[in-house]
């Protein structure tokens, strides 16, 4: 879940009593970092380097929760009564973020840091605050990219987390509590964490350097002061630091903050496959002799994978050539690459290896939800097709019974193909117009060879 609390905002996810009794919590690690013979050690000039590209990041917005109005309600009410009732909350709180690029502007941060937010303001280390214009975010993968316009700001170089071991020196830098630029050490204690049903998308870095309440979107670096992770989540029953945190690697980060600087959104890579984790007892059953991997149980028609040469009851092992451990993290990375890259994917078929490229397809012209892009039009599923007539659009589909989207007058096979007078092609083209466009909307709608209007209030 994501939790805010008043003015810091984090992932807290509690462990049960019985965990807790049963855990050791760690301390964190000192660090064997030294300097001359006649100098105390220090981290001191590294963090110098790096803390200018830590920011706090402080949001002001208003949350809005909508209920459905019951049908015996709105029959005692009359004709007129709503079909919701709709409350706003206003709100305020703070995370951190990390600078990027000094001469673009542009700050990652987590998603439910600046999620619903109608203002948000950066401080830089020297005092200055800065309105943030945000260019994009992406919820599955909690990852979203600010841009300010200032001179002399601070980036931090980018490492390859692809390289980090159990067992590295790493620095967490951020705003817990609101007590900015705060730093803590540690260690990596584990890659690869997923499962924990924190994002859509897992594949952390687990460190004991201490993260609390404000650290989300906060740097985590190692003792080159290069950035390996975003700051993300924390484990814990109280929401306090248990030696338990979680990161977003840097390499992963750095494939999402590529593709919402080029379009505004995540344009996320498919596979094509359905299938599960591999381990001991079906790599018994299937006489395997590998342990862990990703068991392919069925590939998709037309897919990216089926056009890759993948099939079922093949085990993937690996991506360019990087092992992976089970199918949750094969989902993650796919999941956060770009459509249209190429991977090779390492395979185990009848007992033997063997390599295959894929060029990965476009998750967004999957099915979609369509509460997803707007909640008017919750209720339908929508994707990429075509009219009767040849042209492209975004087809409607699976429209359930008293549904907002069977109220506003959508049918199944409706095609959208045009709003206020806008052509629109494709599901990201509709989202990112409803996105950035408010007030009376007007769809322009092929219903067969019929062209009409629905009208959004």
């Amino acid at each position: 879940m994501k939790t805010a609390f008043g003015r810091n905002f984090t992932k807290v996810f509690a462990i049960s009593a019985l965990a807790l009794a049963s855990t050791s919590f760690t301390t964190s690690a000192a660090i064997p970092f030294f300097g001359d013979d006649d100098k105390v050690p220090s981290l001191a000039p590294m963090l110098e380097d790096v803390k200018p590209a830590v920011v706090s990041i402080s949001v002001a917005g208003t949350q809005v929760s909508r209920q459905r109005v019951p049908e015996m309600f709105r029959f005692f009410f009359g004709p007129n009564a709503p079909d919701e009732q709709v409350q706003e909350r206003p709100f305020r709180g703070l995370g951190s973020g990390v600078i990027i690029d000094a001469e673009k502007g542009y700050i990652i941060t987590n998603n439910h840091v600046i999620d619903q937010a109608d203002k948000i303001t950066v401080t830089l280390v020297d005092g200055r605050e800065l309105e943030a214009k945000k260019i994009g975010s992406d919820e599955q993968s909690d990852i979203a990219l600010l841009q300010v316009k200032a001179d002399n700001l601070k980036a931090v170089p980018i490492a390859d987390s692809d390289k980090l071991r159990v067992g590295d020196f790493v620095v967490a830098i951020g705003n817990p509590f609101g007590l900015t630029q705060t730093v803590t050490s540690g260690i990596v204690s584990a890659l690869g964490r997923s499962g924990l049903n924190i994002e859509g998308y897992e594949d952390f870095i687990q460190t004991d350097a201490a993260i609390n309440r404000g650290n989300s979107g906060g740097a985590l670096v190692n003792l080159r002061g290069e950035l390996v992770g975003i700051n993300t989540a924390i484990y814990g029953p109280n929401g306090g630091n248990v030696g338990i945190g979680f990161a977003i690697p840097s390499n992963m980060m750095k494939n999402l903050s590529d593709q919402l600087k080029e379009f505004g959104e995540v344009r996320r890579g498919l596979l094509g496959i359905i299938g599960g984790d591999l381990d001991s007892e079906l790599a018994k059953a299937m006489d395997l002799n590998v342990h862990q991997g990703a068991f392919v149980r069925e590939v998709n028609s037309g897919s990216a994978a089926e056009k890759g040469g993948i099939e079922p009851g093949d085990i993937i092992l690996s991506i360019d050539g990087k092992d992976i451990r089970s199918f949750t993290e094969l989902r993650a990375k796919v999941g956060t690459l770009g459509a249209g890259t190429k991977i090779k994917l390492g395979l185990l078929r009848e007992g033997k290896r063997k390599n295959v490229e894929v060029t990965l397809g476009d998750y967004t012209s999957a099915n979609v939800s369509a509460s997803e892009i707007h909640p008017v039009l919750e209720g339908a599923n929508l994707s990429d097709g075509k009219s009767e007539d040849g042209l492209s659009g975004v087809l409607v589909s699976d429209i359930a019974n008293r549904s907002p989207a069977e109220r506003l007058g959508l049918q199944n096979g409706d095609v959208i193909v045009g709003i206020n007078r806008q052509r629109i092609q494709s599901v990201s083209e509709l989202r990112n117009y409803l996105r950035d466009n408010e007030g009376v909307i007007a769809l322009n709608i092929k219903r067969g060879k019929a062209s009409l209007y629905l009208v959004i209030r």
